[in-house]
């Protein structure tokens, strides 16, 4: 018999979710002990299980997110038509949302199912009755009422998008997101100098450029030591980036990087940036099996751009992961033109989304989905040719 369970902690999770084949850091315990030790005020994690009588054959990770004006929009203009714009859309989206995957990083890190124990059209089917049974939960809890359902962030070609009936059936419909940038590392680069070799006469001279104006820079791997010393400077650092992201749904922990070092310890990178002795920037990254996943970083944005702190850290990533000789280095999405300018390429991402309010319904949601995260016209650019 197929059902499913809701668990609250991670201390709750059965044995057998690490047993099970996954090759996702993102969902594994250590990660969601961090996660669960260190979420932003306003998200709340919950750990769904799918079980074929005893036996665990899926799972999935649902995001309970308050959002409100304040936390959804850091920095507001003062242009009167888009100030009412933000302030209607904060209406209609005000209130508790369930993600299924992890609104804090790009990709699908919120489902996974074994195809030989369980079909997928069953599987999200109990995914689905999770939900409903959270609704009311939070609803008996909190009094709050859950106004937009979501799964996040599934390439083109993710067998997820054949799931039509389903998609009807909970009136979920598809929206297209920013892409993710990932960097394809070269079976001809066994080490950066190739990497850097391969970039044509333009591309190599803006690498040089950015090197020599780094130079006074000093970059140091922390140890847990170094995170819970330099907490603070760390998270003013990226507050300076996250407060200019104008669309934002969350506000990380302050203790967010030391519970990430604690828990998944060499699987989780942390690099300094210091100028005269002073951290000026910080870049993180996670290693999930063959690829690198790029991280939050920060820097001090007076001084981001005469040392070119960003294009810097950016190569320094793809270093690692050539040296590490890491398959992939996902970049996510944001600021894809100056990654197209170190190699990495887009891939196309969805969602699906409902809200729960038929006079609303989903042709107004689609106005904040295309307002919030916008498919962004840019021009990708190509260092090798």
């Amino acid at each position: 018999m197929t059902h499913f369970k809701l668990y609250h902690s991670t201390s709750d999770l059965p044995e057998s979710w690490d047993g099970l084949p996954i090759e996702d850091t993102f969902l594994k315990t250590p990660f969601l002990k961090a996660l669960e030790d260190s979420s932003p005020a306003n998200i709340s994690t919950y750990f769904l299980g799918v079980f074929n009588f005893e036996d665990l054959v899926g799972i999935a990770i649902i995001q309970r997110v308050e959002m409100y004006f304040d936390d959804v929009f850091r920095k507001t203009s003062n242009q009167f038509f888009k100030r009412c714009g933000k302030v209607l859309i904060s209406k209609i989206v005000k209130g508790n949302a369930l993600i299924v995957g992890n609104l804090m990083h790009t990709g699908q890190h919120g489902l996974y199912f074994n195809s030989e124990s369980i079909s997928q059209d069953v599987f999200l089917g109990q995914v689905s009755k999770g939900l409903d049974a959270l609704t009311l939960l939070i609803r008996d809890q909190f009094d709050k009422k859950i106004r937009i359902i979501g799964f996040k962030d599934y390439f083109e070609d993710d067998s997820f998008h054949s799931s039509n009936k389903f998609f009807r059936n909970q009136n979920l419909y598809k929206a297209q997101v920013q892409p993710n940038m990932i960097f394809e590392a070269s079976s001809n680069w066994s080490s950066p100098e190739k990497y850097i070799a391969d970039f044509n006469k333009k591309y190599r001279r803006r690498y040089r450029t950015a090197r020599k104006k780094s130079q006074d820079i000093e970059c140091k791997e922390f140890k847990l030591d170094d995170v819970e010393h330099f907490s603070n400077e760390i998270y003013n650092l990226y507050e300076n980036v996250s407060d200019n992201a104008g669309v934002n749904s969350f506000k990380l922990h302050k203790n967010h990087f030391y519970q990430l070092k604690k828990e998944l310890k060499d699987d989780f990178k942390i690099y300094g940036y210091f100028l005269e002795g002073k951290l000026i920037g910080f870049y993180s990254f996670i290693k999930n099996y063959d690829k690198l996943e790029t991280y939050f970083l920060g820097y001090n944005q007076e001084l981001q751009h005469q040392y070119q702190m960003y294009l810097n850290m950016l190569f320094d990533m793809a270093s690692f992961g050539i040296q590490n000789q890491f398959k992939h280095v996902v970049f996510a999405r944001t600021a894809m033109e100056i990654k197209s300018s170190i190699g990495a390429k887009p891939f196309d991402m969805y969602i699906y989304l409902k809200h729960t309010n038929n006079i609303i319904a989903n042709t107004v949601l689609k106005l904040v989905v295309k307002y919030a995260n916008p498919v962004r016209d840019w021009e990708e650019r190509h260092p090798f040719t």
